[in-house]
């Protein structure tokens, strides 16, 4: 299989793993991911339950994820799925 793949300034091959979701009941809506993100590929959501609202991140715009994982390196507890695109 063949990936999208980049070169780092110092021309290293780099394969980009792009962010497919985020698992929102391991979330705690800490938002560092969203401020990592210099993309606007998340978005803060919360959900009404019985007695409180949890708060947690959600992938907004998948298309707009340059694969660089600062989202996945910021978050606390793992939260993140990521995968390599393959070229078609």
């Amino acid at each position: 299989m063949a990936y999208i793949t980049g070169l780092t300034k110092d021309k290293q091959v780099w394969t980009p793993e792009f962010v497919i979701s985020i698992d929102k009941e391991t979330c705690i809506g800490c938002g560092r991911c969203f401020k990592a993100c210099a993309k606007g590929v998340l978005s803060f959501e919360e959900e009404e339950l019985h007695d409180s609202t949890k708060a947690y991140m959600k992938v907004l715009n998948q298309g707009k994820c340059i694969g660089c994982g600062a989202c996945g390196r910021t978050c606390p507890k793992g939260c993140f799925s990521f995968e390599a695109v393959e070229l078609p």
